[in-house]
């Protein structure tokens, strides 16, 4: 049985690990802990009722490289901690370009539209978590289901809006209200913000090793840009570079305390690295030279999201 999934999450090379062990993306270690000792009685081999070589052998297969490294990925705090970090910037990736995101099942289309998207998307996942093993031949298609699920209910509550309005049935009254005057002609935008411009773009393609060359080009022009040192932080960030991100985010809001941007992304970077709100802070400094070594691993935060193979 190929265990290959690339639908939902995984269609981004990102390990949707609540999928797997069909789990709201909302659920504590609790959660976590009684769902997968569920799927474990399922699935090992010394209390399974799967019957059969073949049989057991995929059920052995789905437990050791699906469900046995989700469990250690969700069940620790501070794993579980990065992992959400990076959920919140995949719906809001997602968001920005969902006109472009095709979904294949039913249930996905429906929570696209569904007036009360919690009540639905947790009730789909109780509905499906009763049968997701009895069928271990069809185990890899219902996580990629869940994964969809997963997709939209991120894209959903990311704070993006993606359900078009409806256009009301007959035409409004008319006014005599007189027509706006004509925008004034836009200005040429300095060399920062061509700088801030094309970074933004980069951001967005998830290229953050360009976006931190144009950002860095930005910060030789204007070192104390506050909203240069946030996106910088975003590009560090997509790399797994927490330190570094940090770094840039403390910066943005010493030249900027209102720093939209950094003010968001700060406390989720601290709770990743285990900073207490109150702790003392380090040196903000690129340069002070941060030995202790960033949290990347071998795949980055983003686990080679948009860009790794698995």
């Amino acid at each position: 049985m190929s265990l290959k999934l690339d639908c939902g999450l995984f269609k981004y090379d990102f390990i949707d690990h609540h999928a797997i062990l069909c789990v709201p993306v909302d659920a504590d270690a609790k959660e976590v802990r009684k769902r997968y000792l569920k799927i474990a009685r399922r699935l090992h081999p010394d209390s399974s009722t799967v019957v059969g070589e073949t049989a057991k052998q995929v059920a052995n297969e789905l437990l050791s490289k699906l469900v046995n490294p989700a469990y250690e990925k969700l069940s620790v705090e501070r794993n579980r901690a990065e992992y959400t970090l990076v959920l919140s910037q995949i719906g809001k990736r997602l968001a920005q370009s969902s006109e472009s995101i095709e979904l294949t099942t039913d249930v996905a289309k429906q929570l696209l539209s569904a007036p009360n998207i919690d009540l639905l998307y947790k009730n789909q996942l109780t509905k499906i978590s009763t049968t997701q093993f009895d069928d271990l031949q069809q185990a890899s298609q219902i996580i990629a289901q869940i994964s969809e699920l997963n997709l939209v209910y991120l894209m959903r509550t990311s704070g993006h809006s993606i359900i078009k309005p409806q256009l009301p049935s007959s035409n409004p009254p008319r006014t005599n209200i007189a027509p706006p005057p004509p925008p004034p002609p836009p200005k040429e935008d300095s060399a920062v913000e061509q700088y801030l411009r094309r970074a933004q773009t980069l951001l967005q393609k998830n290229q953050f090793a360009l976006a931190k060359v144009e950002l860095q080009d930005a910060l030789r022009l204007e070192p104390r840009n506050s909203r240069c040192h946030s996106l910088i932080a975003m590009a560090y960030l997509g790399e797994n570079q927490l330190r570094m991100a940090k770094i840039h985010l403390d910066n943005a809001l010493k030249l900027n305390p209102q720093e939209k941007l950094a003010l968001e992304w700060k406390p989720k970077v601290d709770k990743a690295l285990g900073i207490k709100p109150n702790a003392t802070q380090v040196n903000s400094s690129p340069n002070h030279g941060d030995k202790q070594p960033d949290k990347s691993g071998s795949g980055g935060l983003f686990g080679g999201l948009f860009g790794g193979k698995k």
